[in-house]
């Protein structure tokens, strides 16, 4: 950690007044890139007044990878184990938002058993996001280890099913473009069935550690406010906008897969801090597991991929696509050009780790630097989304 000190002068932002009389120097604090709290590798440029934010510059780039080029350079096919890098808590959605936008760019269909499955993968993968999110939430806070441990023990489990079916705990490459690349091997189905029935215990403990924990609530309960307005305004998606009381969830809005065939609701909250943006994801964990047992008294055999998709001569037509999920963290999306070609003309990710993550600032000011790293643990972001 380094620090400098500069003059109100040399400031960008007009000097910080305390009724008629001038603060003399703010001190600027260069958080990162190595800082323990930081999710990644990323540093947070801030100005403080004693202990209080009075600036904030988020610096990205740090893990850049050159991904959208790469994309351009490499076959549709051949895109499918990159996204796994993007957030690579979430690959299973990071697979199904990218096969999604093809699918949608060729007119490709996906057999019944596969939508069910991928629904059923996309549930298993909010679950453990969520649980590891809270985690992470709590360490930021000062309960170091015990409540990441506690969290990733439930997370070992749906790893261990991901292991099972695509051969890979993380990086899976599941996704195929007109469905899946395997169906599930013996007794897997049964074993998601009983990770999801003893999953609503995890949540009631989690919910007694947290809910009512006299430090959760003063670390959090209207700290780092976020309007609608301004969520709306800078695109903000996912458990984010929901916590300041908007109503949007693209499994609603647009009905892709099988989502209009669940009963579920969309959790929201009153107040829009770091708090709502906790309990967000605790109360989203049960709607998950309702999916989950519907998707599994639903599903029959059939085939998981489409035959007529010939993946090893695959060239989609002259044509632009933008296919998007509701993501863990929310809305990711991909945007993809075909001019006839093995490879995309262009290949754009909308990534929302970081959009969510341009409102940092907006969220810190006033705020001691104690605050700032709960801040950004509620926000949920994972830099491979962010330098991309």
């Amino acid at each position: 950690m380094s620090t400098t000190v500069e003059t109100l002068e040399a400031m960008e932002r007009p000097p910080v007044t305390m009724g008629s009389r001038l603060e003399g120097e703010l001190l600027e604090v260069s958080m990162g890139p190595q800082h323990p709290s930081t999710h990644g590798v990323f540093r947070m440029n801030v100005a403080l007044e004693g202990e209080i934010v009075r600036r904030l510059k988020p610096v990205f780039g740090y893990l850049h990878r050159n991904h959208e080029k790469i994309g351009e350079n490499t076959s549709y096919l051949g895109s499918m184990p990159y996204t796994d890098r993007l957030d690579y808590f979430c690959s299973m959605t990071n697979n199904w938002a990218y096969a999604l936008s093809v699918e949608k760019l060729a007119g490709i269909e996906v057999p019944e058993r596969a939508e069910y499955l991928r629904i059923i993968l996309a549930e298993l993968t909010r679950l453990q996001n969520h649980a590891s999110l809270l985690g992470f939430l709590l360490n930021d806070m000062g309960a170091w280890g015990t409540p990441l441990m506690y969290a990733f023990r439930e997370r070992e489990k749906i790893l261990d099913l991901f292991e099972s079916l695509s051969g890979s705990r993380m990086m899976c490459d599941y996704m195929r473009f007109g469905g899946c690349r395997c169906d599930t091997p013996p007794g897997w189905m049964e074993q998601a069935k009983k990770i999801v029935d003893r999953f609503p215990r995890f949540i009631d403990e989690l919910e007694q550690l947290v809910v009512g924990n006299e430090v959760v609530i003063g670390r959090t309960q209207n700290v780092g406010v976020l309007s609608p307005e301004l969520a709306i305004n800078a695109g903000i998606t996912g458990p984010m906008l929901r916590a300041c009381g908007v109503n949007y969830d693209i499994r609603k809005v647009d009905g892709y897969g099988f989502y209009p065939r669940f009963k579920f609701r969309v959790p929201l909250g009153d107040h829009g801090d770091t708090y709502d943006r906790l309990m967000i994801r605790v109360l989203e964990m049960p709607e998950s597991l309702s999916i989950l047992q519907q998707a599994f008294a639903q599903i029959k055999p059939g085939p998981i991929v489409n035959p007529k998709v010939k993946l090893r001569a695959f060239r989609p037509p002259v044509g632009e696509a933008y296919g998007r999920i509701e993501g863990p963290k929310g809305e990711l999306g991909f945007y993809l050009i075909s001019d006839g070609g093995p490879n995309p003309y262009r290949y754009r990710v909308r990534p929302p780790s970081f959009i969510n993550l341009t409102v940092l600032e907006d969220l810190c000011l006033g705020h001691t630097v104690a605050d700032v790293m709960v801040i950004l643990g509620s926000i949920d972001i994972v830099m491979g989304e962010v330098d991309r």
